[in-house]
């Protein structure tokens, strides 16, 4: 099978264990590319709600495949996130070409990337924590109940409903005066001269330029894989933005239809936003 091959691949979000996980696109997406290096940028696996109990074939694979990419010499980073925050007590660690941290800074092409998740700047989870559980539970029941509403239109061919995501970018809009997530990330990468930032948490792929005072940045985000199922994918000096389409797949062969059809749906343009500090 003929694989992409790009520079760096980011992903995020992915809550392997739980029911609104797309593990099955995640896979395709997965073995459709060959990247050099794969930074899992935190949420990977749910560790707030994993059980024994629920984790799919599916699931399995999708790690099997990132275990399979460390072992053929790619350079595999896993930055914590706040559902998978116990892996903290054992970072920094390192096995082969898997390395477990925090966060990471690469330079790439001349250009300081600063990569973590992002959790840090979310004020629901730094200051009450059993806060962010309740909510995340019941963001995970809106999920359940969003897969059991989506049969229907799937048997019929009809577009999925996510009842779930719009609730929760209503939430986020809500709190914004609160928690500016974005702005915090990009004004400390400012601070400390990176080119680029790089982060998941919110669920929201993202590129865009931020400025303020002291110079500007490039904000990255790779979204996630519960809704949107969205990647970062970097290659020949630019970053660009991968949206999942099952037409672009052979659902049948687990690959892509037609490789320019993936290449010609990732771009994002970057969009200005200047913000004070």
């Amino acid at each position: 099978m003929s694989k992409r091959k790009i520079d760096v691949a980011v992903i995020s979000d992915v809550h392997l264990g739980t029911f609104g996980c797309r593990a099955s696109e995640l896979r395709r997406y997965l073995k459709s590319i060959d990247p050099e290096i794969l930074i899992l940028n935190g949420d990977i696996i749910d560790g707030w709600y994993f059980s024994k109990r629920y984790f799919p074939k599916a699931h399995m694979e999708v790690v099997q495949l990132i275990v399979k990419m460390a072992a053929k010499g790619k350079q595999v980073y896993y930055l914590t996130g706040n559902h998978d925050d116990v892996l903290r007590r054992f970072s920094p660690f390192a096995l082969g070409n898997f390395i477990l941290e925090d966060k990471l800074l690469l330079d790439l092409d001349g250009k300081k990337m600063w990569i973590f998740h992002g959790d840090i700047f979310d004020v629901s989870i730094t200051t009450s924590k059993w806060l962010a559980k309740l909510g995340g539970k019941g963001y995970n029941l809106l999920i359940f109940l969003n897969s059991l509403i989506n049969f229907l239109p799937r048997l019929f061919n009809r577009p999925r409903m996510s009842f779930s995501k719009k609730i929760k970018d209503s939430v986020k809009r809500a709190v914004k005066h609160i928690n500016e997530f974005e702005e915090a990330a990009s004004n400390l990468a400012i601070e400390n001269g990176y080119d680029y930032v790089i982060c998941g948490h919110i669920h929201n792929a993202q590129m865009r330029q931020v400025e303020n005072r002291k110079g500007s940045v490039t904000y990255l985000n790779s979204g996630d894989w519960i809704e949107n199922m969205t990647a970062l994918e970097y290659t020949d000096g630019n970053w660009t933005i991968f949206r999942y389409n099952d037409k672009e797949f052979d659902l049948q062969k687990n690959q892509p239809v037609l490789q320019p059809a993936l290449s010609a749906s990732i771009s994002f343009p970057f969009r200005k936003k200047k913000v004070d500090q």
